[in-house]
């Protein structure tokens, strides 16, 4: 009877075995279909991103291009036409960034310059947050 017993357990324990085997292989299934799913999310919006950064840039450049010619025309003073002219040649310098780096790139740049401006960057985070907060505030 001892020896029944024995069997008994040895099959319980073998089923349990097979059981927990059965579900690692199926968590294991599950993960590797998710982390899939997510590089593949992450390729269609990195393919996105960069659709669309050529029409920004030229979106950018067409804008610094108006900016300078609104300039000639200003007569608030020689001061203000400077600034807006040193505001187009931003404007065309980020276009160029832009045109010249994919989002990867553009990445890696944000990421050195909060690591080596953390304070100054975090008001920014901080301002865009609240700004994105107040643009999307349902009132």
């Amino acid at each position: 009877m001892a020896d029944r017993g024995f069997t008994a357990t040895e099959h319980i324990s073998g089923h349990l075995s097979e059981v927990g085997a059965k579900t690692n292989e199926a968590l294991s299934d599950a993960a590797t279909t998710a982390k899939a799913k997510v590089e593949e999310f992450g390729r269609a919006a990195a393919n996105k991103f960069d659709e669309g950064r050529m029409g920004t840039a030229d979106a950018l450049s067409s804008a610094a291009s108006s900016l300078h010619d609104s300039a000639a025309n200003f007569t608030a003073g020689q001061k203000v036409v400077d600034i807006a002219h040193s505001a187009a040649d931003k404007m065309e310098a980020t276009a160029d960034y832009v045109r010249k780096h994919d989002m990867k790139q553009m990445f890696a740049d944000v990421k050195s310059v909060v690591k080596s401006n953390p304070g100054p960057s975090l008001l920014v985070a901080v301002a865009v947050g609240f700004l994105a907060g107040r643009a999307f505030r349902r009132d």
